[in-house]
């Protein structure tokens, strides 16, 4: 009985190409009674894996909580599975605005104490007696309420790039951290004020809510799920977006858009950016904000001491870091002394920059094609892409196809190339490839030899 994951991030997302289907992004949690919360994530395992569903879970006595990628042919078959538990039967499921097909490359439901993790004592009041539920309309109206005080119980890293218009933003790096900086912030408001407060997909102000109303706030509301759930709503209903910018998201993504406004800075260059980049440096992992400009200058890293030791030997790189605290990678939490323009707590609600009309880069292209590489570098001044071939020969006249999260999906007639240095007409599996491209390339990016 499988249990586990058998392929690499890397073979699921080649799959995952090859088989050129539709897939979405989606989130949704439950606060229940789980008396085996090992034997219900085994079940889970055994079921979504069936469905080729990936994500990351976490199941706890106290619920689910759950952010998820699911192939669009499934998405009926995979309701079913959640609705076969009477605790998750009609459940809202927030599914993404902005989708990416490699949104999650892993099926990872993890047991933990608790869903989410909040501090908290649960025995010492009532988490059943919830704030009120605003839907995007309602949610907008009670914003204009000049009784009104709005909290976001996200990050900073999260609030930073995109946050409702005059909210609190709390300089926290973790939820238990907000509730009592807030709590004595706006004790003297406690009879008298709206305390409306929202997080990314409203599990955070489940409890949130539950707790302020034990600490004797009278008026208590919440974003019914979350931003994620908002997004949706005005773009169904055509409604004025109060939120600004762009919402953090804990996937391969990293964020998706709700407006055209940038209201955070390249947090090296201070150029208007709102795109996060984890260091490059395996020992290091910060997650930070970084434009193209800088990610090519300092090759994703977050300063020089990075750069350099991305260079050294591997085995260098490994003695380095030994003994340091690394395990906390992807979402190290975006603070250190070399981010000059890194901005945390309150934040303004003044756009810096719109972002330029572009085409729509998560559509997927409807062709035949194979892997070859992953991008490697980016000569700038040269305007030149190195690959290092993967798979499959590469022959001078093929139509290729670079694609990425930024670059979105560009095709071009391979005119000419060099190899191992040395102009070729034809490259082989292992054979290091360069070649002129009129766009930049990043390293996220892939290279597609079209078949069709």
């Amino acid at each position: 009985m499988q249990l586990y994951n058998t392929l690499s991030a890397d073979e699921r997302a080649q799959l995952i190409d090859e088989a050129g289907k539709q897939r979405l992004t989606l989130s949704f949690y439950q606060y229940a009674k789980i008396e085996d919360p090992k034997k219900f994530r085994d079940e889970l395992f055994i079921a979504w894996n069936a469905l080729d569903a990936l994500g990351r879970i976490y199941v706890a006595n106290e619920g689910i909580n759950a952010q998820m990628s699911i192939p669009a042919e499934n998405v009926e078959a995979f309701r079913e599975t959640l609705e076969a538990y009477n605790f998750m039967q009609g459940i809202r499921l927030n599914v993404a605005v902005d989708q990416d097909d490699h949104s999650f490359l892993k099926l990872t439901i993890k047991v933990r104490d608790k869903i989410v993790a909040d501090g908290l004592n649960d025995a010492t009041f009532d988490v059943t007696k919830k704030g009120i539920h605003l839907k995007a309309k309602e949610f907008n109206a009670i914003l204009d309420d000049p009784n009104t005080i709005v909290v976001d119980f996200r990050n900073h890293y999260e609030s930073e790039v995109g946050h409702f218009k005059n909210a609190i933003t709390p300089d926290v790096e973790t939820f238990r951290e907000s509730l009592p900086i807030i709590n004595e912030q706006l004790k003297e408001f406690k009879e008298n004020k709206n305390l409306v407060m929202y997080c990314t997909g409203g599990i955070r102000c489940e409890k949130a809510s539950a707790y302020y109303k034990h600490q004797g706030f009278k008026n208590v509301y919440q974003l019914e799920g979350g931003i994620i759930n908002y997004a949706k709503q005005i773009q169904e209903e055509g409604l004025e977006s109060k939120f600004i910018g762009k919402n953090f998201v804990f996937d391969n993504r990293l964020g998706e858009r709700i407006t055209d406004d940038i209201v955070s800075q390249c947090h090296q260059c201070g150029k208007p950016c709102d795109n996060h980049t984890n260091c490059a440096n395996d020992g290091c992992h910060l997650l930070f904000i970084q434009c193209d400009e800088c990610q090519a200058l300092m090759e994703n890293c977050c300063s020089t001491t990075c750069l350099e030791t991305i260079h050294l030997p591997l085995a260098e790189q490994v003695k380095l870091r030994t003994g340091k605290d690394v395990g906390n990678k992807v979402f190290r939490k975006g603070k250190s002394e070399n981010l000059r323009f890194k901005h945390s707590g309150e934040l303004s609600d003044k756009p810096l920059a719109a972002v330029a009309p572009k085409k729509d880069i998560r559509q997927k292209v409807k062709v035949k094609k194979v892997l070859l590489a992953h991008a490697t570098h980016y000569y700038v001044k040269a305007k030149v892409a190195l690959f290092v071939l993967e798979n499959h020969d590469l022959t001078v006249g093929d139509k290729i196809l670079i694609a990425g999260p930024t670059t979105g999906n560009e095709e071009l007639i391979l005119e000419k190339m060099r190899v191992d240095g040395a102009e070729a007409s034809i490259a082989k599996v292992g054979d290091k490839v360069t070649f002129e491209v009129p766009f930049r390339v990043r390293l996220s990016d892939k290279l597609y030899k079209i078949l069709n």
